[in-house]
């Protein structure tokens, strides 16, 4: 059958096309605006139909109907990652979280340890082959639906046709809905001054010719609006964001020196401005490819000089990063920090950042401290941590002792704060 026909046979509106769910289906959807509203908010609309479905996710960007206390046994949201939308059910305890390394997710889903009945998402328009581009989410939607019982896509002429390994054929789809409303936009987080100055830090130490990851936050943007002077940068990341378009326009990125695809951009999904899915529409120097690819630390770790930069949100002596937690409370994930602290501590000279404000709470609490905060979450580990950066200065802690670290990280933490860092870096017999 012709892929026209096949397309004319498989559309139809959301409200049947989210009858492809059964009782007690896992849906997967993409990473951030990878996500169909449309076939959302049918879901939620007819939620109370439906028993034990579950819908997982990356850093889910709205609130939907089906965030919903009340009818969790109806349909539950999942997290792979807390956002704004999911973060106070997480801490609730009616969101569900599954901890994860983004690069592990697809491996996860192939072998069933992570489940996928039904996958939705956001998709281009359809290639005269037949194909659709999932571009904005590919992570591991892609790996979703080669396991999937069905595939349901949302077509929007503004979600961008891409290169790479984020195509699905029309052949594998059960239903398709269609929408034209804009695609979702964020913007960049707020840069203050002591982001500015930590970005400052980080700057100075990019070499030309580097290979980017570029996390999202205040911090990560700032580091990016500093290096616009910068030759022959590369992008091997797993968010593509405002900041690195930015840095196309001004010339910085190139991709010449490259060693693994040189040329071509990578990432594997997308979360800025309407600008910015321009770009991306059928750009020959870009390629999506799925988490699995993107960010594994062997992959990318082959390019020299590969640079992350990743924010924390407390840190202790020992360099143990509590990234996604405050306490215990959930607040974020795990997503690629690990993957890419690893794959820069791989790169022939790479250099693995954490960034974080020295103090939080108007300076009246310090990020770095003693130990970390009873049931608080391990993000980047103490033999994994290398560089750390406040607006104090940067403390190199790979190959250091313990109580070499505690001085270097006494050493960029506020200044009110360190006479009881020192007394208790003495009390724990650090110093």
């Amino acid at each position: 059958m012709q892929v026209q026909a096949l397309y004319q046979q498989k559309r139809t509106t959301a409200a049947e096309a989210v009858r492809q769910v059964r009782n007690g289906d896992f849906i997967v959807v993409p990473t951030g605006v990878g996500e169909p509203p449309t076939l959302l908010t049918a879901l939620s609309e007819q939620r109370l139909d439906f028993r034990d479905v579950k819908v997982g996710q990356i850093l889910a960007m709205r609130k939907y109907g089906y965030f919903d206390p009340a009818t969790t046994e109806h349909v539950r949201h999942v997290a792979y990652f807390f956002g704004g939308a999911s973060r106070a059910g997480g801490q609730a305890g009616w969101i569900d979280f599954i901890p994860n390394c983004f690069s592990e997710i697809p491996a996860q889903i192939e072998r069933g340890q992570m489940p996928a009945d039904v996958v939705f998402s956001l998709a281009s328009p359809m290639d005269a082959e037949g194909f659709f581009a999932l571009s904005l989410g590919t992570d591991y939607t892609m790996a979703a639906v080669a396991k999937a019982r069905a595939v349901v896509l949302e077509v929007n002429p503004n979600v961008p046709y891409t290169f790479g390994d984020c195509k699905v054929h029309v052949s594998q789809v059960a239903a398709l809905v269609e929408d034209e409303r804009p695609v979702m936009e964020v913007g960049l987080p707020t840069i203050g001054v002591v982001q500015e100055a930590i970005g400052k830090y980080v700057a100075d130490m990019i070499e030309d010719g580097s290979t980017l990851q570029i996390g999202y936050g205040g911090i990560p943007d700032a580091v990016v609006m500093q290096l616009a002077h910068k030759r022959d940068l590369g992008i091997h990341t797993e968010m593509l964001g405002e900041g690195i378009l930015t840095l196309v326009e001004s010339g910085a990125v190139t991709n010449r020196r490259k060693n693994y695809l040189p040329g071509k951009m990578v990432a594997t999904f997308a979360l800025g401005s309407e600008k910015l899915y321009r770009f991306m529409d059928r750009n020959p120097m870009l390629e999506m490819h799925p988490a699995h690819f993107t960010n594994d630390p062997m992959l990318a770790g082959q390019n020299d000089r590969l640079v992350a930069i990743n924010a924390t949100l407390q840190i202790d002596l020992l360099g143990q990063c509590g990234s996604e937690s405050l306490g215990s409370a959930p607040f974020s994930g795990t997503g690629g920090q690990s993957d890419f602290v690893r794959a820069a501590n791989r790169s022939r000279d790479g250099k693995a950042f954490i960034v974080l404000p020295s103090t939080a709470k108007g300076d009246t609490i310090s990020r770095i401290v003693p130990v970390l905060s009873p049931g608080t979450h391990v993000s980047t580990s103490k033999n994994d941590i290398n560089y750390v950066v406040t607006e104090y200065g940067v403390a190199q802690l790979r190959g250091k002792s313990a109580r070499q670290r505690a001085r270097e990280l006494i050493g960029i933490a506020h200044p009110a704060f360190r006479a009881e860092l020192t007394a208790e870096a003495r009390r724990l017999h650090l110093l």
